[in-house]
């Protein structure tokens, strides 16, 4: 396998009882912060807990880091950081002794693990907390706990189960930060599992998209929200209706946005000059310009919906 390969599918099947939840799937992640997306019984905790070692797959072959799934799942989980969607700690631990003891399954040595859990909590923000018996936690503090015991052995590959989950805004900006950080400066690479679709807009450099135990849709964030017809998004201050009457005039085709954005097919190359000039003639206040991109939202709904339509 590829060094820039860190997960490879190939028609990967997963059977309950005669319900297929993951069905022919095949799929390459690479390097980066990668977001799994879908909705409800899409398959996402199915293909994270193969990933993991922790099911088998009916048929299929597939690699996680060079280990082949199936073989040697052991393997696997030491060189891979995993945080639960669902709390899992030992209740009367303090926040410290569940990361070392993390720590502690990952083989490193007490009094190494202590140190790391204590550096690897300060990146988490975790102050005097830290000393505190877990079930008087918050919310917000477990899952700041479930990611210090994820990140604490440094794991080549992280795999976040919905990470931002009960967090208030601040929070979950900070722990957005701390992955992305994580991804930029210590070169580790991320599968996030979740369905707010900001998060994975604001992180990820891949998406998958799955529906119905199958991806229906994979690639760079980047190049999934270009649109397929070069079109430019106009934001008005003033005279809108002006602008708007003219680029009719000119048989210009426009749309009014919901968020207010004048959207314009863009195929002439002089239409750029033409409009500013324009504004000026008529007193039109533009107060940006800019090529459109495909949300993310809209990306999303599209596939899903494709996937349903398509299921029998």
């Amino acid at each position: 396998m590829a060094t820039d390969e860190l997960v490879l599918l190939q028609d990967v099947v997963k059977e309950f009882r005669g319900v297929r939840a993951l069905d022919g799937v095949s799929t390459t992640i690479r390097p980066g912060i990668t977001g799994v997306l879908g909705p409800n019984g899409a398959g996402k905790s199915t293909l994270i807990k193969i990933l993991l070692g922790l099911v088998r797959m009916t048929s299929g072959t597939g690699h996680v880091l060079g280990r082949t799934l199936g073989v040697n799942a052991r393997n696997i989980r030491e060189v891979v950081g995993y945080m639960p969607e669902d709390d899992c700690y030992i209740p009367g631990l303090t926040g410290i002794e569940v990361v070392q003891f993390a720590a502690s399954m990952s083989g490193i040595p007490n009094t190494e693990a202590m140190r790391r859990s204590h550096e690897i909590l300060d990146f988490c923000g975790m102050q005097d907390q830290r000393y505190r018996a877990i079930e008087t936690y918050s919310t917000g503090m477990r899952q700041k706990i479930k990611f210090a015991a994820a990140i604490v052995h440094d794991p080549d590959l992280l795999i976040l189960d919905e990470p931002t989950t009960g967090l208030d805004p601040e929070e979950r900006v900070a722990l957005l930060n701390r992955i992305r950080s994580l991804a930029d400066r210590s070169h580790k690479s991320v599968i996030l599992s979740t369905h707010i679709l900001p998060d994975v807009q604001a992180t990820c450099d891949h998406v998958l998209i799955m529906s119905h135990g199958q991806i229906r849709l994979s690639g760079s964030l980047r190049e999934l929200e270009r649109p397929t017809e070069s079109r430019l998004n106009i934001s008005v201050l003033a005279g809108q209706d002006r602008l708007t009457s003219w680029l009719q005039e000119q048989q210009i085709h426009v749309t009014t946005q919901p968020n207010g954005l004048l959207q314009i097919s863009a195929g002439d190359p002089d239409l750029l000059e033409r409009i500013w000039q324009a504004a000026a003639e008529r007193q039109v206040a533009i107060q940006s310009l800019a090529p459109s991109r495909n949300s993310l939202e809209e990306i999303f709904m599209t596939a899903v919906k494709e996937a349903a339509d398509a299921s029998p």
